[in-house]
């Protein structure tokens, strides 16, 4: 009898458990749908705010493309309008250059022509003038290019002369007669020098035969022609054998 009652008290005490179970999730229901209808929206709102988002970051991508490609072609521009300023400035010298010559060669003209008009002569006066000063000038070179033939022809006469009055006396060649032996003859002890008469060199003068600057030979001049001479290499002073290209100059240079 008392197993009875204690399975009865057990059940009724598990169907009040289950009924106050029952009741307490029947009253969580509504909170947990309301938290469920929440959620649900919340998530639709943040999908909603994910695409415009996504939206927002194509149309930001597609700006700073279009950006990127504005910049592009800024810089183009900007290189093109620096390559055409520093193409101006260079133009703008070249005719201030011109401008600077032009204007000197206007102020010599207006020199020349105030000179001109202080003359007082006429344009064919002028004109004249200017033929007999050419002309004038021809004979002055025609003259000097005599004088000078003479002068070498005097300084021939006088090495002649002090041979004759003193045969011990050495002829004086121009200090700074320079030349190269052209032709060389070893046979014969002569070579052929590319100085002559035009360069102030005088029969039986003496030069100096050197090659990188040591001495090979001592010659003298037998024969002379207007560019080039024929001279004989001195016994006794012949250190080597010269060669075409081997330098002469004075042994006896005028002081």
């Amino acid at each position: 009898m008392l197993l009875r009652i204690s399975l009865i008290v057990a059940i009724l005490a598990g169907i009040g458990a289950g009924v106050v179970s029952y009741i307490e999730i029947t009253d969580k229901i509504p909170a947990l749908q309301k938290q469920r209808d929440d959620e649900k929206d919340a998530k639709h709102v943040a999908l909603t705010q994910l695409a415009n988002t996504n939206r927002a970051l194509v149309m930001t991508r597609a700006k700073l493309a279009d950006t990127e490609q504005q910049l592009a072609d800024t810089k183009s521009e900007r290189d093109k309008a620096i390559a055409l300023a520093e193409s101006q400035k260079k133009r703008a010298d070249e005719l201030t250059d011109k401008l600077a010559k032009a204007t000197q060669e206007r102020d010599d003209a207006q020199n020349q022509l105030a000179s001109y008009k202080a003359t007082g002569l006429s344009p064919d006066q002028v004109v004249k003038l200017n033929k007999q000063l050419k002309e004038s000038l021809v004979q002055i070179d025609a003259l000097n290019a005599d004088i000078a033939v003479r002068q070498r022809a005097i300084d021939g006469l006088k090495a002649r002369l002090a041979r004759y009055e003193g045969p011990d006396t050495d002829i004086k060649l121009r200090a700074d007669l320079k030349g190269k032996i052209v032709v060389v003859d070893p046979k014969w002890d002569f070579v052929v020098v590319d100085i002559g008469e035009e360069q102030g060199v005088i029969q039986d003068g003496e030069l100096l035969v050197s090659r990188a600057g040591k001495l090979v030979a001592k010659v003298i001049i037998r024969s002379v022609q207007k560019d080039r001479s024929i001279a004989n290499v001195i016994p006794g002073w012949k250190l080597a054998e010269p060669v075409e290209g081997d330098e002469v100059s004075p042994a006896h240079p005028a002081s």
